[in-house]
C-alpha cells in the first residue's frame, strides 16, 4: 500500500486549467483517469488526509503510486480525451460498462454500387446507415420483409449477387417482387439507389410524406382507371402501414430524441436507452455498469452519452438528448453532442408532459434490467460458490457459510419496533424460514419501552438473544418456551405448533446458521456478538454490513473489511442485508397500519383495538367520524351512549393538523431500518 504522499506534486507544479489525469501503479499500468476544469483543484482533492476520503477513492490513491496530466485548452477536449483514455486503457477504477448484448441493427450499405439491406452488429464502417438498435434479429427480419414490397432493394451477399451475374437469371426473390433484380439488369444503378434512398428516408422517420404520395398515385391510377396499378399502390401502402404499427407512436412527427434512464444500487447501475425517430420508438438498448468508482447519478449519465456517442457517427446524435439528471459539466457535454452531430443538440431532464411519461417507461425498463440481472447473477451456481468462498476468506472462516442468516431493525421514529430474520442456504433465500419480531424491551427482566431514543443496538441484542434462545432451547427439547419467545414473537405463518415438544419434527429455530449478519456497523455487531457470548454460543460468526460505505465490520475489530466493488461475496451480502430491510418494513408497516389510521381514537378509554377498526370499517374515515353524531355512532356494533361521547370528545380535542392527524397520511415520520451508516 503506497503513502500518497510519496508521490504528491509539489506545490505550484499542476497548473490550474482543464485537462485529464492518469493515476498509474508501481507497474506503470493506468489504474484511473479523470477530468477536471481545473486540474488544480481536483487533484488536490486526492491528496487529503486519508480519514477524509472515500473509501473507493482511498483504495485507488493508495494503489497508486504516481499521477500525471496533460493539459488541454477548453473543457470539451478534457472531455473527449477522458474518453478516448478510458478507451484505450481500461482503469480498473473507472466505470466498468457490460453491454448486455451485442445489439443488432438494420444497416444499408451505401458506399456500394447495389446498395443492400441487412443485419450487421459490431462496429459500425463508414459508408452505410444504420437504423436501430433492435431488441431483437428477428423484428428487423419481419419489418425488412414488409418494406421490400415497396422498396425492393438487394438484401443478397456479394457471392450471391456476383453468381446470378453469371447465371442470367434472379433469385427467388426477383420472381416473386421482392427484388429490382439489379443482378441483371432490371434497374439501372441509379434506380436502384434510388429505392435504396427512399428506404432510408422511410427508415428514417419521414413516412407521412411518402405515403400521401403514394396514396395521391393510387387515386390518380384509379381515376385513370389503371386498376391493377392503384391495387398494387394499395397493397404497398398496406404494407407500409403495418411496418409502422410494429413501431409505438408516442411523440410528435417531428420528434427526434434518445432518452436515457438509470436504475441504480451501491454496486451496480443498469442504463436504457429508447431511441426515438419521427415520433417513434426505433430502437432500444442498454447495458450494466459497474459501480467501481464513487459516482452520482449525474456521472453515471456522462459516462453512459460517452459509452453511446463516443463512436457514433454525426447522424446517430439526435436532436434532443432526455436524460434524469444532468451532467456538472453541462455546457462541455453539450458542446461535445453538438461538435459530434454537426449542429446544437438539446441535453435536458423532461419536466412534464409525453416526454416525461416516456421517460418513466424507459426507468421501468431500466428497473426491471437490473432486477433480471441481479437474478441471473444470483441463479449462478458457479457464481453463488465464488460468492460463499469469498465471504469465508475475508472473514476468515474455516468453511463456507452454507447457511446465512441476516437480522435488521425497523421502527417509525422509535414506535413499533419490529425486527426482521431472513435465510439464506447456498447463496440463494429460503423463505420459509423468513421470521419476524416485534420488539418486547426486555433487559434483565425489566421491561424497557422504546420511544424516541431508537436504541437499535439493544433491539438487536434482543432479537438475537431471543432467536438463540429458541434454538438451544429446541435443541434441548425441554418441552417449554423460554420467557418472551412466545410462538407469536415470530412469523405467525408458521404457526405456534411447528416444532412442539415431542412431535418429532424440527422446530422453528432448529437449525443454527454458520453467519449471522446483522445490517449495521460496530455498534450493532458488538450486540449480537455480546448475546451469543451470554449464551455461550462460540460457533457461529457475525459480521455487519453498514449501508453508507458497504463495509463489512467484525466484532472486536477497529477498523472494518472492505471488500472489493467487484466482489461476489459482497454483492451476496448486500442481496441477504437488502431482503433483510425489505421484509422489516413490510412488517412494520403492518403493525402500525391499524394505530395510524384511528389515531385520536387511541386515546378513547375503553375502546379497544376491535371497535376501532369498526368505527373506521362503518364510517370509512377518521374525517366522516368526527362529523358523525352520537346517535350515529351508536348504530355501529358494540357501541355504546357513553362510548360515543367519548368518541367525540377524543376527535373535538384532536386538531386536524396534529401530529396524529398528519401521521396518518405518513407525511412527518419517516421510517427507519435501523441500520448505522458507520
Amino acid at each position: 500500500m503506497a503513502d500518497p504522499s510519496s508521490y504528491r506534486p509539489k506545490p505550484g507544479q499542476i497548473p490550474d486549467s482543464p485537462g485529464v489525469y492518469r493515476f498509474r501503479d508501481e507497474h506503470r499500468r493506468v489504474i484511473y483517469v479523470g477530468k477536471a476544469k481545473s486540474l488544480r483543484q481536483r487533484l488536490a482533492t486526492y491528496f487529503q488526509d486519508l480519514a477524509g476520503l472515500h473509501p473507493r477513492t482511498r483504495t485507488m490513491v493508495t494503489t497508486a503510486a504516481s499521477v500525471e496530466w496533460t493539459v488541454v485548452a477548453t473543457e470539451v477536449e478534457a472531455l473527449q480525451l477522458e474518453y478516448s483514455w478510458i478507451k484505450e486503457y481500461d482503469p480498473r477504477f473507472n466505470v466498468k460498462y457490460r453491454d448486455d448484448k451485442s445489439y443488432p441493427y438494420l444497416a444499408v450499405t451505401l458506399g456500394e454500387e447495389y446498395p443492400r439491406v441487412q443485419v450487421m452488429r459490431g462496429a459500425k464502417r463508414k459508408g452505410v446507415r444504420y437504423f436501430g438498435p433492435y431488441a431483437h434479429a428477428w423484428a428487423i427480419r419481419e419489418t425488412v420483409d414488409l418494406m421490400l414490397r415497396v422498396f425492393p432493394v438487394r438484401t443478397c451477399s456479394s457471392g450471391v449477387f456476383r453468381n446470378h451475374v453469371q447465371k442470367g437469371r434472379p433469385c427467388l426473390l426477383g420472381y416473386i417482387g421482392k427484388c429490382s433484380a439489379p443482378c441483371v439488369g432490371r434497374v439501372t444503378p441509379e434506380e436502384h439507389r434510388e429505392l435504396a434512398e427512399d428506404f432510408c428516408e422511410f427508415m428514417g422517420g419521414r413516412t407521412g410524406a411518402y405515403l400521401r404520395r403514394l396514396e395521391r398515385q393510387m387515386a390518380e391510377a384509379a381515376e385513370e382507371m389503371e386498376y391493377e396499378r392503384a391495387a398494387r399502390l394499395r397493397d404497398d401502402i398496406g404494407a407500409l402501414r403495418r411496418a409502422l404499427e410494429k413501431n409505438a407512436v408516442v411523440l410528435g412527427d417531428a420528434t427526434d430524441a434518445d432518452l436515457i434512464a438509470l436504475a441504480e444500487d451501491e454496486l451496480e447501475a443498469a442504463v436504457q436507452i429508447f431511441h426515438v425517430r419521427g415520433g417513434r420508438v426505433r430502437g432500444q438498448r442498454g447495458w450494466v455498469t459497474d459501480r467501481v468508482e464513487h459516482v452520482d447519478t449525474a456521472g453515471l449519465v456522462e459516462h453512459a452519452l460517452q459509452q453511446l456517442y463516443g463512436e457514433e457517427s454525426g447522424d446517430a446524435v439526435p436532436k434532443e438528448v432526455l436524460v434524469p439528471a444532468l451532467p456538472e459539466d453541462e455546457a462541455a457535454v453539450s458542446q461535445w453532442l453538438g461538435d459530434r452531430r454537426g449542429s446544437q443538440v438539446s441535453l435536458r431532464v423532461p419536466r412534464r408532459g409525453d416526454k416525461k411519461a416516456l421517460m418513466e417507461t424507459v426507468e421501468r425498463n431500466a428497473q426491471q434490467a437490473l432486477a433480471l440481472h441481479k437474478t441471473r447473477r444470483a441463479s449462478d451456481l458457479t457464481t453463488r460458490s465464488r460468492a460463499l468462498e469469498e465471504i469465508a476468506e475475508a472473514l476468515g472462516l474455516d468453511s463456507a457459510p452454507l447457511r446465512i442468516e441476516c437480522f435488521d431493525i425497523s421502527h417509525l421514529q422509535g414506535e413499533d419496533v419490529v425486527a426482521s430474520m431472513v435465510v439464506f442456504e447456498d447463496g440463494l433465500p429460503r423463505k420459509s424460514e423468513y421470521r419476524r419480531f416485534q420488539i418486547k424491551g426486555r433487559v434483565g427482566g425489566t421491561q424497557v419501552w422504546h420511544g424516541q431514543g431508537q436504541d437499535d443496538v439493544r433491539s438487536m441484542h434482543e432479537v438475537v438473544s431471543r432467536r438463540f434462545r429458541r434454538y438451544l432451547a429446541e435443541k434441548d427439547r425441554t418441552g417449554e418456551w423460554i420467557g418472551e419467545d412466545e410462538p407469536d414473537g415470530a412469523d405467525p405463518a408458521t404457526g405456534p405448533q411447528a416444532g412442539a415438544p415431542g412431535d418429532g419434527r424440527p422446530g422453528k429455530f432448529a437449525y443454527p446458521p454458520q453467519l449471522v449478519v446483522v445490517d449495521g456497523g460496530r455498534p450493532q455487531v458488538e450486540a449480537a456478538r455480546r448475546a451469543l457470548d451470554e449464551l455461550g454460543i462460540d460457533d457461529v460468526a457475525v459480521c455487519g454490513l453498514a449501508k453508507r460505505l458497504e463495509e463489512v465490520w467484525l466484532p472486536d475489530e477497529d477498523d472494518p473489511v472492505v471488500l472489493p466493488r467487484s466482489s461476489e461475496g459482497l454483492y451476496l451480502l448486500q442481496r441477504v442485508r437488502d431482503t433483510a430491510h425489505d421484509f422489516a418494513i413490510r412488517y412494520q408497516r403492518s403493525k402500525r397500519t391499524g394505530r395510524i389510521r384511528t389515531g385520536p381514537l387511541d386515546a378513547v378509554p375503553g375502546l379497544g383495538e376491535t371497535r376501532r377498526k369498526a368505527l373506521i370499517k362503518h364510517f370509512g374515515s377518521v374525517r366522516r367520524l368526527r362529523g358523525a353524531t352520537i346517535e350515529q355512532i351508536c348504530e355501529v356494533p358494540g357501541m355504546g351512549r357513553k362510548t360515543a361521547e367519548s368518541v367525540l370528545v377524543a376527535l373535538a380535542e384532536a386538531a386536524p393538523a396534529a401530529p396524529a392527524v398528519n401521521t396518518a397520511t405518513g407525511e412527518i415520520m419517516e421510517e427507519n431500518d435501523g441500520g448505522s451508516p458507520t
